[in-house]
C-alpha cells in the first residue's frame, strides 16, 4: 500500500540548537545516561486508540480529524490497512513499542467468535509488521468498558454471563499478546466501581474482582505468558468511584486478595491529578513498595476537572517523572506510553508527530535532568540531613525496634523537651530545582 505520510523522513536528533519542528533537540535514543541509552531508559510506545482511533469528536461536535488511509468503515480490511499505518508511524518517528486494546485494532463481531476471528485477522498483519520493523508490543489489553453489556462493570458486574464474557475476552486477548511477544497486560477497570451504593455490593463486587485477576494469572501460567501484569489506578470517569482509585488503594487490594507477587502498577499523570495527587507522588508510592511497572505519559489541564489526556511538554513534570523512575531502578518492562491525544482542533495528520516529537524530547531532558542532580547529590544530602536524628541514638533506637514506649518516655523525661526542629527548607529546594532546569 503507498505511504501514508510520504512527506515525512525518519526523524532525527539534531540537537537543542535545531529550529527544525520535525527533529529532536534532546531525545537521542543512543545517548548513554547512568549507564544506559537513552532509548533503554525511555522505552517509548505509541498507543493505537488515541494515535490511529481517535477521531477528535467530544459530546459537544463531532469528528475533525483527517485521516486519509480511513475509510469509516467497520471492515477488517480497513483494521489491516490501519495497522500498516501505525507501523509506518511509529517506525519514521523511531518509537520502539506500541500499545492496545483488542477492540481498537479489530473491529468487534456480533458475536464473541466473529470478534476473535477479525482479532485474528489483523494480528496477521501485526505479526508481519512487528517482523518487518522490529518494533514490539508494549502491552496489550482488552476493551472491558466500551460495549453497552458492561454498563454495570466487567468483572465487578451484577450479571455473571457478562462475568463470563469479559473472562472470555480476556483469555483470547492474554493469548493475542502472548503471540504478538508483548512484555506486560493491563487491566484498566474503567467500569469497575460504582455510581451509587444503594444498589452495590462492595465485597462481593472486590471478592469478584479479585477471583477474575486469579484467573488471569492461573491462565497465563497455563499458556505460558511471562509479561508483567499491570494495573492502572484511575478514581473516577467513567464511574463516581472505581475500585482502583490510586496507587495506595491498588497495593491495598492487592495485598489483600493475594495478588501482589503478581502485579504492578501502570501509573498516569493525568489519572494521579484527578485523584488529587501529583504523578511524582504516585510513583513515589508505588516505587517504595516495590511495584513501579510502567507509566501512562500523559498530562491534564489543572484547570478542568476530566481526563484531558494532553501530550507532556511541561519540563518540570518530565523532571520529576524520571527522577522518581531512576530512583527505583527504571521502569523495564514497562515503558513510557503516550496514553495522549492531539487537540480536536489538530486535525491533520502531521500534528500526530509534532505531538509525539515534543514529548519524546520532553521526556529526554527531563532525563538528563534528572540524571544531572542524582549526580550532584545536592538534594540527597540536604534529605540525608534532615533525618539524621535517625542515624544514632534514639533515633536509631526507634528505627531498628530497640525502642519502646517506656524507653522513649525515660529518654524525654531525663532530656526534658525535645531537641529543636529542622527547618524544611521549601523555598530553597524549590529554587534550586528551579537552577538544574
Amino acid at each position: 500500500m503507498p505511504q501514508a505520510f510520504p512527506e515525512i523522513q525518519k526523524i532525527k536528533y539534531e540537537g537543542p540548537q535545531s529550529k527544525n519542528p520535525l527533529a529532536f533537540r534532546w531525545y537521542n535514543e543512543n545517548e548513554t545516561v547512568e549507564g544506559k541509552s537513552m532509548k533503554e531508559h525511555l522505552r517509548f510506545a505509541v498507543v493505537y486508540w488515541h494515535t490511529f482511533r481517535g477521531t477528535g469528536s467530544d459530546p459537544f461536535g463531532a469528528a475533525t480529524m483527517v485521516r486519509p488511509w480511513d475509510d469509516g468503515s467497520n471492515s477488517v480490511e480497513n483494521a489491516q490497512r490501519r495497522a500498516r499505518v501505525a507501523f509506518e508511524f511509529c517506525e519514521k518517528l523511531g518509537a520502539p513499542f506500541y500499545a492496545f486494546h483488542d477492540r481498537d485494532v479489530a473491529p468487534e463481531g456480533s458475536t464473541l467468535a466473529e470478534s476473535n476471528k477479525n482479532l485474528d485477522a489483523v494480528v496477521r498483519v501485526l505479526k508481519e509488521e512487528q517482523q518487518r520493523t522490529g518494533i514490539k508490543l508494549l502491552w496489550g489489553t482488552a476493551n472491558l468498558f466500551s460495549n453497552p453489556r458492561f454498563m454495570h462493570g466487567a468483572a465487578t458486574t451484577c450479571n455473571a454471563d457478562v462475568f463470563a464474557f469479559a473472562a472470555a475476552q480476556v483469555k483470547k486477548c492474554l493469548e493475542v499478546t502472548k503471540e504478538l511477544g508483548g512484555v506486560n497486560y493491563v487491566f484498566w477497570g474503567g467500569r469497575e466501581g460504582y455510581q451509587n451504593l444503594l444498589n452495590t455490593n462492595m465485597k462481593r463486587e472486590l471478592d469478584h474482582l479479585a477471583r477474575f485477576f486469579h484467573m488471569a494469572v492461573a491462565y497465563a501460567k497455563e499458556i505460558g505468558f511471562s509479561g508483567q501484569f499491570l494495573i492502572e489506578p484511575k478514581p473516577k470517569e467513567p464511574t463516581k468511584h472505581q475500585y482502583d482509585s490510586d496507587a495506595a488503594a491498588c497495593l491495598n487490594f492487592l495485598r489483600a486478595y493475594e495478588l501482589l507477587p503478581y502485579f504492578k502498577l501502570n501509573i498516569e499523570t493525568n489519572h494521579a491529578t484527578l485523584a488529587g495527587h501529583t504523578m511524582q507522588h504516585e510513583l513515589e508510592y508505588a516505587g517504595m513498595q516495590g511495584a513501579l511497572g510502567s507509566i501512562d505519559a500523559n498530562t491534564g489541564d489543572l484547570l478542568l476537572g476530566w481526563d484531558t489526556d494532553q501530550f507532556p511538554t511541561n519540563i518540570y513534570l518530565t523532571t520529576e517523572i524520571m527522577w522518581t523512575i531512576l530512583k527505583w531502578g527504571g521502569l523495564a518492562p514497562g515503558g513510557v506510553n503516550f496514553d495522549a491525544k492531539v487537540r480536536r482542533e489538530s486535525f491533520e495528520p502531521i500534528d500526530l508527530f509534532h505531538a509525539h516529537i515534543g514529548g519524546m524530547d520532553a521526556f529526554a531532558r527531563g532525563l538528563k535532568i534528572a540524571a544531572t542532580i542524582r549526580a550532584e547529590g545536592e538534594f540527597d544530602r540536604l534529605l540525608k540531613q534532615r533525618y539524621s536524628s535517625f542515624d544514632g541514638g534514639i533515633g536509631a533506637d526507634i528505627e531498628s525496634g530497640k525502642a519502646d514506649f517506656k524507653k522513649l518516655e525515660a529518654y524525654i523525661l531525663a532530656k526534658g523537651e525535645a531537641a529543636p526542629n529542622q527547618s524544611g527548607r521549601q523555598e530553597m529546594l524549590e529554587h534550586l530545582l528551579n537552577r538544574y532546569i
